[in-house]
């Protein structure tokens, strides 16, 4: 699941709503939305998040916080390094090695430590 994914699903389950009317509502597939909220398609279009925003009547701090969301919220990145020192293509071939057997905590802190520089 992306973090947009788990943010939509969060918000559509608050206000009752189904993936199939929801998904209706915004003009998808329900099982495109389904896709998306389980992290399974890429990154929704710019499109998408405002009708999806509008739809739900989101507004400021929170429509902002869906925006940034579905930025980060790619499943299948790719990370050129080439032109960086030797470190940062041994830091993104490890964490694409060992990212899938960090807990919470640990990702947590990585996070943190790459967003305070």
């Amino acid at each position: 699941m992306t973090p947009f994914g788990a943010r939509l699903r969060k918000l559509r389950q608050q206000r009752g709503l189904t993936q199939a009317k929801m998904a209706k509502a915004v003009q998808v597939s329900p099982a495109y939305l389904s896709a998306l909220e389980h992290g399974k398609r890429g990154r929704p279009s710019w499109h998408l998040v405002q009708s999806i925003i509008a739809h739900l009547n989101i507004i400021w701090d929170e429509a902002e916080e869906l925006i940034k969301l579905s930025r980060v919220s790619h499943p299948k990145i790719t990370v050129d390094t080439r032109g960086l020192s030797p470190l940062a293509t041994e830091l993104a071939n490890e964490l694409s090695i060992r990212i899938s057997k960090l807990d919470d905590a640990k990702l947590s802190g990585l996070l943190e430590s790459l967003k305070s520089n």
